[in-house]
């Protein structure tokens, strides 16, 4: 039977879904936004500290990104708030299993829809904070919904769609028969939930650093440098030794579309003065060490050296792409299959190559 969220990741039962109780939200309702549908839970919160949480998706709905849940004396700090409107609302229904406390802050580690696209069910109760490039670039809708990012991760979700439903009425085998069914609820969640979308971006923002001292706890949201985007903040707790570091840094490699690729490594370098015993990345499971940086930071310079010699041979953006060979970094990252990248990464690197102050 399809269901509502009723069952967290952590076996505790939440009631009945499509309600939002006083402190979860702008106001009370009893309808929640399209694209919820859903079985089982949809976050699993994985305990890093008796009130830090790295939060990832438990599969049975498209989520986008990993949170943080920091749960302070009196409030609740989130980083990082979804790809949809509709993700928001059940994680914030799924943060009952582990707090009552209300969501008071939540911090955008970059502009992303993945990790930004849920702010809207926020209401004026709750701050949300990003950097001032965050804030610039959810301003404006327009760009964001016709960006090759956001067109090249959502565009094909119609289509995934009538490719599930094609197959599951050609599929003969029971079992793999409901396999496809599981997977093509999410999608129609995850494409009704796009459709609700609207970019909401953060109401306070800050250009190099912020600290929060909620109850006996410190919170430092800095910015390092451009890396991912030209907005990337990390949120590190210092007593805890805690650093979350959105997609600046992830357990994999992460996409380079919107990248300052001969920027980003020296930026990372900066993670390194801090004393940290944890990373809790935006995609990904957390980690520890520095080896991660190590290789991410060899990977972005090869990249980078290849790319710029594949356009001095006249090359496009599109050959170039094709024809950039990274097998060498498989080691480090076995989904490496052969040359090639995602034509965004290459384009981005020559629009870096031709534009480095301006974009």
């Amino acid at each position: 039977m399809k269901r509502l969220a009723l069952v967290l990741s952590i076996g505790v039962v939440a009631g009945m879904v499509g309600y939002w109780s006083p402190g979860f939200g702008q106001e009370q309702t009893n309808e929640p936004p399209a694209g919820t549908l859903h079985d089982g839970s949809a976050f699993r919160f994985e305990r890093i500290t008796d009130d830090i949480y790295h939060v990832r998706g438990a599969g049975t709905m498209s989520v986008g990104s990993n949170s943080v849940v920091i749960i302070n004396e009196e409030d609740v700090l989130l980083v990082d708030s979804n790809s949809t409107p509709a993700a928001a609302w059940v994680l914030r229904e799924e943060l009952r299993a582990i707090t009552t406390k209300p969501v008071k802050y939540v911090v955008n580690t970059h502009f992303h829809f993945d990790h930004a696209h849920g702010n809207q069910i926020w209401g004026p109760d709750v701050e949300l904070i990003g950097h001032e490039f965050t804030r610039e670039a959810l301003s404006d809708a327009e760009a964001i919904f016709s960006s090759r990012t956001y067109q090249g991760f959502t565009g094909n979700v119609p289509s995934r769609v009538d490719g599930l439903r094609a197959r599951i009425d050609a599929e003969q085998d029971p079992v793999a028969r409901t396999r496809l069914e599981g997977q093509l609820q999410v999608q129609e969640s995850y494409r009704d939930a796009l459709a609700e979308v609207n970019p909401t971006p953060p109401r306070i923002t800050l250009d190099r650093k912020m600290t929060l001292f909620l109850g006996g706890r410190e919170i430092q949201l800095m910015f390092l440098g451009r890396g991912h985007t030209g907005g990337d903040l990390v949120v590190y707790l210092p007593e805890e030794q805690v650093l979350c570091s959105g997609d600046l840094l992830v357990e994999n490699l992460v996409y380079m579309g919107d990248g300052y690729v001969d920027e980003w490594a020296d930026t990372l370098d900066e993670l390194r003065s801090f004393d940290y015993d944890r990373i809790l990345p935006g995609h990904g499971a957390s980690f520890t060490g520095t080896q991660k940086i190590d290789n991410f930071q060899d990977y972005l310079r090869d990249f980078w050296t290849k790319a710029t010699a594949l356009r001095s041979q006249g090359l496009s953006a599109e050959q170039a792409a094709e024809r950039i060979d990274m097998t060498n970094h498989r080691a480090n990252y076995g989904n490496l299959r052969g040359p090639g990248v995602d034509v965004r990464e290459m384009l981005r690197a020559y629009e870096r190559m031709d534009e480095p102050e301006d974009r």
